[in-house]
């Protein structure tokens, strides 16, 4: 099988109409581009595979028997693909028409350059803080967690001008393939969260670059994400917490238990906050 210029993998659980949107709006920024499209589906219930496979024939589609998440699908066709560059990208995302076409050409022009992000709009237009973001040393974490996030998301950057950061959002995530062979691919050890953040830490240290690129996309979940629900929270510190052992062993210990801390506290806030609104509903139901 001949190389193509890049592979775009899509990881979907359960979020059928995102997925046909989001292949949508790839096949319009493929226009020109010898791509190919993957689409690995962790076991939905709501037949996202038998409803789009018909729809988007030249797609790509690894349906598994188990949700094997985030990290080992991704892996799974990035094994299977060959393409000079990777995209990882999310279902529940509308990609812009020049948007993977100038994000190859800045590459293409920038050969140390490992990996590349945009600028992820919420469905108002608003630009996401998660498009730029640092690598959460055990002090930005801190910082981050104590409501400190200007360093965490590198809010010194501009929004309309290509700068270097540290992480590369795994929302829309352009991967040279030759820094993916020399630093390895996601780590599976992460199932959902985190895998962005020690891959683009890998590249770091490995010599590459990444950088932030002011091209648009549109990321539905950046707004929707009920980012104070425990499961987030219990997620996402609990990957931060592998990230720790993994690249800060001898500071993991220090910092683990101010970590988990925090997840039982913003775990307590959610619950209060769920609370508020179940019995704000009884004392004020909504009329039909």
């Amino acid at each position: 099988m001949a190389q193509k210029k890049v592979s775009i993998v899509i990881v979907s659980y359960n979020v059928c109409q995102l997925v046909d949107e989001c292949l949508q709006s790839v096949k319009r920024a493929l226009q020109g581009i010898d791509g190919e499209v993957w689409v690995v589906d962790n076991l939905s219930t709501d037949g996202t595979v038998e409803t789009l496979q018909p729809r988007h024939p030249e797609v790509h589609f690894i349906a598994n028997k188990e949700n094997v998440g985030f990290a080992r699908a991704n892996n799974q066709a990035i094994r299977q693909s060959q393409s000079e560059y990777v995209l990882l990208l999310n279902p529940d995302t509308v990609v812009y028409e020049p948007t993977i076409r100038k994000t190859l050409e800045f590459m293409d022009a920038h050969p140390e350059t490992g990996g590349a992000g945009v600028r992820m709009l919420t469905r108002h237009g608003q630009p996401a803080p998660e498009s730029r973001r640092a690598i959460p040393t055990p002090w930005v974490a801190m910082l981050k967690m104590l409501g400190f996030t200007k360093r965490y998301y590198m809010s010194h950057l501009s929004w309309d001008e290509p700068g270097r950061i540290e992480v590369v959002s795994g929302a829309y995530c352009m991967l040279r393939r030759k820094a993916l062979d020399e630093v390895g691919l996601l780590d599976e050890d992460f199932f959902m969260y985190g895998e962005d953040i020690d891959l683009s830490y890998r590249l770091l240290k490995g010599g590459w670059q990444n950088w932030y690129l002011p091209l648009d996309i549109v990321h539905y979940k950046g707004e929707s994400t009920q980012k104070s629900s425990f499961r987030y929270v219990h997620v996402f510190y609990q990957a931060m917490l592998i990230f720790f052992r993994k690249h800060y062993s001898h500071l993991s210990f220090i910092f683990s238990l101010p970590i988990k801390t925090a997840i039982y506290f913003r775990a307590l806030v959610a619950l209060l906050r769920m609370l508020g609104n179940r019995l704000s509903n009884f004392v004020n139901p909504r009329r039909p």
